[in-house]
């Protein structure tokens, strides 16, 4: 079976930046990604290299900012009041997941002032060349429940997954 649309893939996968400092290691946690694709689980670049591979494919992506997280944008660059902060020990560095237009968004404390704090909303990818090592482990057809939730389900959450397996 081959990767595509409506199929459950599970792989292991490193990114490395593109001085080759890495950055994530699916193997050195003992955790593979699983994603559901086609449902934007994963960045479009990596989606794309990943189509039509099967089981035991092995490879190298390297992909360019506006493939995988974007280009910076300054404009996401902005200072706002102190208190719209939870803790009073601010210091640069620190992420907050907060409302955005689009749903929940990560922002990164770029700079620390009296009354205000100078914040980041880019991805703290954003702007780089990213190259991942990829072997894909499994390829299976999504379940219904999985379908229509967007994203694996992990196991023994789904009830009627046997049942829907039968029906693929």
């Amino acid at each position: 079976m081959t990767i595509a649309p409506q199929r459950v893939v599970t792989l292991h996968y490193m990114l490395s930046d593109a001085d080759g400092n890495v950055l994530d290691d699916s193997r050195a946690r003992q955790t593979p990604l699983e994603y559901l694709h086609g449902h934007h689980n994963i960045v479009a670049g990596l989606e794309r290299a990943l189509e039509g591979r099967a089981e035991g494919a092995e490879l190298s992506v390297t992909l360019m900012p506006a493939e995988a997280y974007g280009l910076r944008n300054e404009a996401l660059v902005r200072e706002v009041g102190r208190s719209a902060f939870p803790v009073d020990d601010l210091v640069p560095g620190m992420r907050f997941q907060t409302p955005g237009d689009d749903g929940p968004q990560v922002v990164t404390v770029v700079e620390v002032r009296d009354d205000s704090v100078l914040i980041d909303s880019n991805h703290p990818l954003a702007g780089h060349t990213l190259r991942y090592r990829l072997e894909v482990l499994g390829v299976r057809e999504a379940t219904r429940a999985e379908l229509a939730k967007g994203h694996p389900l992990p196991p023994g959450t789904d009830p009627g997954s046997v049942e829907d397996r039968k029906l693929s």
